[in-house]
């Protein structure tokens, strides 16, 4: 499936890191203050769509859920807060998801490789620096800037031709940043985008060989 490909864009959390549980842990930590029930609305939300940014999940927090207004540096705040959990619990290497970080290490000269998360950008990038996996990757970009536009921007800025790219990922979010940017797209880890998508990789080293 992969072998007609010259770029792969990667998710991050789900498809190269277990780290969905961690994230989780972290939004009911960052906001133990407020109910219970509010927080399951949340964290709901944030199940459903894995591939937003926390500060969109925060803005749908008190927007949407406690139906308060909410300013720029309380969301700045609440996500500083956020990541320090995340860099005290995500520097793990028991969390790489084995599958597909060995398909990275094996290929990582066979193609050109992306991340393109919903994850905090500075973030990851201390995180795959901790876990010795930047060097695979020609860039690793993450929010604040939306998915759509991080894409588009790694495709503008490096001039690939849209049907040498694919982005894989585990997320309704991410099949709709790649339809947005028109190019492919493969399901992985979340057996629900078989419904949505054409690709679905079940296993990575079944696609070793280039």
């Amino acid at each position: 499936m992969l072998s007609k490909y010259k770029v792969l864009l990667w998710d991050f959390d789900g498809v190269i890191m277990d780290s969905m549980p961690i994230r989780s842990k972290g939004f009911e930590l960052v906001l133990a203050e407020y109910p219970q029930e509010q927080v399951d609305q949340l964290m709901a939300f944030h199940e459903a769509n894995g591939g937003l940014s926390r500060y969109v999940k925060f803005r749908y927090f008190f927007e949407k859920i406690r139906g308060e207004s909410v300013s720029e540096e309380e969301v700045l705040a609440l996500a500083g807060k956020f990541s320090e959990i995340m860099l005290s619990l995500l520097m793990d290497r028991k969390l790489l998801i084995q599958d597909s970080v060995e398909f990275i290490r094996n290929n990582w000269q066979n193609y050109e490789m992306h991340i393109v998360s919903g994850s905090d950008g500075k973030e990851l990038k201390i995180i795959n620096d901790a876990l010795d996996l930047s060097s695979f990757f020609k860039t690793i970009n993450g929010s604040p800037t939306p998915k759509k536009q991080l894409v588009e921007d790694v495709l503008l800025q490096n001039k690939y031709p849209k049907e040498e790219v694919i982005l894989i990922g585990d997320s309704i979010n991410d099949f709709d940043a790649a339809s947005f940017n028109k190019i492919a797209f493969a399901g992985y880890n979340n057996a629900d985008l078989k419904r949505v998508s054409g690709n679905y990789i079940e296993q990575f080293m079944a696609n070793s060989d280039k």
